[in-house]
């Protein structure tokens, strides 16, 4: 069974332990029971276990509301990009006047809850199962890392130091998901969950061919040492990095612009990443596509980089032509050769596009493309953590507690064509981290914000390439807008058990 198929094959099992979603009720409201279907017809056999293994990975793939567009529309409100398309809703959240009931916040929000719900479906039921225990200890192993990796997206986005995250009781699955004290009770509640995923699972060399995609040990790792930087134990952030790095597994590829190429969809800086292809799974890149691909595609047209990101590149740095295509770029297209933008014309605010995701566009006949422009997926694995990731977390965490962290972080600058620097600051690593992940869903919002630095950055336009202002100034209240809006219809359901974050 091919891993990309996972979704058609088995999925009526994973189905039977997700309760359907509803436009009527929220979140929460849904999934609190498991049913009387997976208690009376379920969780008998090995293949209902590997039934539920494949659902962890359904709504991952198969969603535009969380890999597709979902919640890079948070990622979107950083100051390396701007909104596309005039859309009310998107435009409210990079402003930072939204309510969480559009449906832009609340469609991935909803999906995030749906997914650990049925990763702790797999973590109560499963371990009861007469089955191989190499294979059972695999899907558990998944299910753990999947639930910890939701967990994380939804910590970052709504916890605080003040009030954490909500959390199904994965004891007693019936009781409403009640928010933890703090984030650093998220935090460690991930880390425990990291940690027994990494005690479970194979090594990624150890994979079968056919499972390429599900969760594996350094990707345990690496999630830990994310997980850890984000937490401020910078200690056991350098530790996991290094859990990832000697692990020997991993390296960079020594050109950057081939680790967005589907050749190298599982590469030695694969770690992470939405496993996609033409039917169906992330539309990242086709969201990104200029929109209406003049003409020859349905390009969505968002997430439009700004020129403040193209001036954080230094000359000569390989990564920005690999990144961004500007007027006058060369570039494949459907299999001809064109000049950015095609024609000289495009719909651009800014005057530029993302060009990471490109390359399953440039083949004749749009043979990595979706035939669907509405849905508009491709054969690239849209990555989500990614090796040279691994190494900026080690180098901030070497930083951040007082150490040299210049030998990670050259790694980085080397790959890209410039020269190494010498006793690098945490200025020179928010450098790095904004133009070797711009455009990736390692979430510049979530860095700036981390850092302290939203404020006064976001008081400043964003600009297009002719110079103009594109986005104005916004006002960012650090003591609101660190965190999101828990979406209100949520809170009306929960009758009082979730509260909403201060100010929104």
């Amino acid at each position: 069974m091919k891993f990309k198929n996972i979704i058609s094959k088995g999925l009526m099992g994973a189905m039977v332990i997700a309760l359907a979603q509803s436009c009527k009720k929220g979140t929460l409201d849904n999934i609190k029971p498991t049913g009387t279907p997976t208690s009376t017809n379920f969780w008998k056999t090995a293949a209902d276990a590997q039934a539920a293994a494949n659902g962890l990975y359904e709504k991952q793939s198969n969603s535009e509301d969380l890999y597709g567009r979902g919640f890079f529309w948070f990622i979107n409100a950083s100051d390396d990009m701007v909104v596309g398309r005039t859309s009310a809703d998107r435009e409210n959240i990079k402003n930072f006047i939204c309510t969480g009931n559009e449906s832009s916040i609340y469609a991935p929000w909803q999906l995030h809850f749906v997914v650990m719900k049925r990763a702790n479906d797999v973590i109560n039921n499963v371990p009861n199962i007469n089955m191989d225990a190499a294979t059972k200890n695999f899907i558990l192993g998944q299910a753990y890392f999947i639930h910890a990796v939701m967990h994380l997206e939804i910590a970052d986005l709504y916890g605080s130091d003040k009030q954490g995250a909500p959390l199904q009781n994965r004891a007693n699955p019936l009781a409403f998901p009640a928010q933890l004290p703090s984030v650093k009770d998220n935090y460690a509640y991930i880390e425990a969950d990291l940690k027994k995923a990494a005690s479970l699972l194979p090594y990624f060399d150890k994979l079968a061919a056919a499972d390429k995609g599900r969760a594996h040990k350094t990707a345990a790792y690496a999630y830990l040492a994310k997980t850890y930087l984000h937490a401020k134990d910078y200690a056991n952030a350098e530790k996991y990095a290094d859990s990832v790095i000697l692990s020997g597994k991993h390296a960079l590829l020594s050109n950057y612009a081939d680790v967005f190429k589907i050749a190298n969809n599982y590469s030695s800086e694969y770690i992470w990443s939405v496993a996609s292809n033409l039917n169906g799974q992330s539309i990242l890149p086709g969201a990104m596509l200029e929109n209406k691909g003049w003409g020859l595609y349905n390009g969505f047209g968002y997430y439009q980089p700004t020129k403040e990101l193209v001036d954080e590149f230094e000359a000569g740095d390989k990564r920005l032509p690999a990144t961004i295509l500007q007027k006058g770029d060369s570039f494949q297209y459907f299999g001809q050769t064109y000049t950015y933008p095609i024609g000289g014309k495009s719909n651009s605010l800014t005057g530029y596009q993302f060009n990471k995701y490109m390359e399953p566009f440039s083949y004749a006949g749009g043979i990595h493309v979706s035939p669907n422009g509405d849905e508009p997926s491709t054969d690239l694995n849209v990555p989500l953590l990614r090796y040279a990731e691994i190494l900026l977390i080690k180098a901030e965490a070497q930083i951040m507690q007082g150490k040299n962290g210049d030998a990670a972080l050259n790694q980085v600058r080397v790959r890209a064509g410039l020269p190494p620097i010498t006793n690098a600051t945490m200025a020179n690593l928010k450098h790095e981290r904004r133009v070797e992940l711009a455009g990736e869903w390692s979430d510049r919002n979530f860095d700036l914000v981390r850092w302290g630095d939203a404020q006064a950055i976001y008081a400043k336009p964003l600009h297009g390439s002719d110079g103009l202002v594109v986005w104005k100034a916004r006002n960012f209240d650090p003591a609101r807008d660190n965190v999101w809006p828990i979406p209100p219809k949520d809170i009306q359901i929960s009758q009082g058990q979730l509260k909403q974050n201060a100010g929104w």
